[in-house]
């Protein structure tokens, strides 16, 4: 049986560890495959580095990417060089040249899928992306082919790795967020510029993917309203977990009456729930489907060789394919349904809020914090005060019920314009609680 051949763009940490799967899985591999796989070419602006657990000369390595790219032995072609360019260029021209594609490039993907699985479809050709989301996490399989009888009615997850560990070394040692920060960075757990992980812009990445392919509707970056972690305080998670909470940064995705919201924020959900066991650097996607109720995926979402056990997959069913003759299909890609969502403005979302307002001790405060919510249609669920912020200011902690987003922004306008409130007040949503 021919050898199915495999080029590998980028010999970086994901890159390094397909190679190492390659080489020590490779005969359960072609078993399972059904056919002799070869990685026949490997591509990399830095061929002489050393990569921990590789021989260098023994691999096929090459600083030009032509041999991946216009190769007419080669078969699939697996980008793991990042970025947007030239990784754009790259998968285009490998479809074009009748290549199939695996990419674990999120960033890409959110920003410029469409033209690539247009690409994809013209060349009859499958362009997989396992490995862009939750890591070793089979997320992108189980919707796209595991749930195909369900019509997903809500995603949420924690996807980015790096804010999850800021946030539970926070919750459990109290720490400030600046110095949690720099701890995440010294063990190699945040980036230098850490600055999309705790934006919220990585979540939002792995978030548009999942959404169009969960709710077969378009979706743009710029669709989703995005909130990153750094105002978030020892005190606030403090008072979160004396109100049974936990502080966590989900990406939401929520399908009612017709509409998509789609956002990323800092989230307070119930102790209770599975997902405030989620610690450290690992990941969860909570969803629900019509037909099969709620679901949970948890694991490491990055890291060498969780990634490239995905990619790995992507690899072995794409070969699975060629090794029987089966063609590419459109189904393969994402594909947009005849009834899209409209997406749901921000403004119009529904909610519970944690809300704590640092007020001026006098009498009467109270009532009119309550009266100004009260106009703006926003209950209360529960109250507590605390001891003095400083010399002039008592926090006051709130728990709303659901409210609309528009309403409960116009209320904290008015709220803090108050005379008697002396701190911008802190507004934390909340998923998962009884309403």
């Amino acid at each position: 049986m021919k050898a199915i051949n495999i080029g590998l763009l980028g010999l970086g940490t994901v890159g390094a560890g397909v190679a190492k799967v390659f080489l020590s899985h490779h005969e359960a591999l072609e078993e399972k495959i059904g056919a002799p796989v070869v990685i026949s070419a490997i591509a990399d602006l830095d061929i002489t580095s050393p990569r921990s657990g590789l021989t260098l000369s023994d691999l096929p390595l090459s600083s030009d990417p032509a041999k991946v790219l216009d190769d007419p032995a080669i078969d699939i072609v697996v980008e793991l060089i990042g970025g947007l360019e030239p990784a754009r260029k790259f998968i285009l021209r490998a479809l074009a040249n009748g290549k199939h594609v695996v990419t674990a490039n999120k960033a890409l993907l959110a920003t410029h899928g469409k033209e690539l699985f247009a690409e994809a479809v013209k060349n009859k050709r499958i362009l997989a992306f396992e490995a862009a989301v939750a890591g070793g996490i089979p997320i992108i399989r189980s919707v796209k082919d595991g749930l195909t009888a369900n019509r997903i009615t809500s995603m949420y997850g924690i996807v980015n790795g790096t804010s999850n560990y800021i946030l539970t070394k926070m919750t459990d040692e109290g720490q400030e967020f600046i110095r949690v920060l720099a701890d995440a960075q010294a063990k190699g757990y945040a980036e230098a510029d850490p600055t999309f992980d705790i934006e919220g812009v990585d979540s939002a990445h792995k978030l548009q993917i999942l959404a169009t392919l969960a709710f077969r509707t378009s979706v743009k970056l710029e669709d989703i309203y995005v909130e990153g972690i750094t105002k978030i305080t020892p005190q606030d998670i403090s008072l979160a977990r004396e109100m049974g909470f936990l502080i966590k940064l989900l990406a939401i995705a929520k399908a009612t009456d017709g509409q998509l919201e789609l956002r990323v924020h800092p989230t307070m959900i119930p102790g209770t729930h599975p997902m405030s066991a989620v610690s450290g650097v690992f990941n969860a996607i909570f969803l629900n489907g019509d037909v099969v109720d709620d679901l949970m995926f948890y694991g490491r979402g990055a890291g060498q060789l969780p990634t490239a056990s995905s990619v790995c997959a992507d690899i072995a069913e794409i070969a699975r394919r060629l090794a029987t003759e089966q063609p590419g299909v459109p189904q393969d890609l994402p594909i947009l349904g005849k009834n899209p969502l409209k997406l749901k403005p921000m403004e119009d979302v529904l909610s519970a809020y944690y809300l704590c307002i640092f007020v001026k001790d006098q009498p009467g405060v109270m009532a009119r914090i309550t009266g100004i919510l009260g106009r703006h249609k926003i209950s209360i669920s529960s109250m507590i005060q605390k001891g003095r912020h400083h010399a002039k200011a008592v926090p006051v902690v709130m728990m709303t019920h659901q409210a609309r987003e528009g309403s409960m922004q116009k209320a904290l306008e008015e709220i803090d314009a108050l005379e008697v409130v002396v701190d911008k007040t802190r507004m934390i949503r909340v998923e998962g609680a009884d309403d």
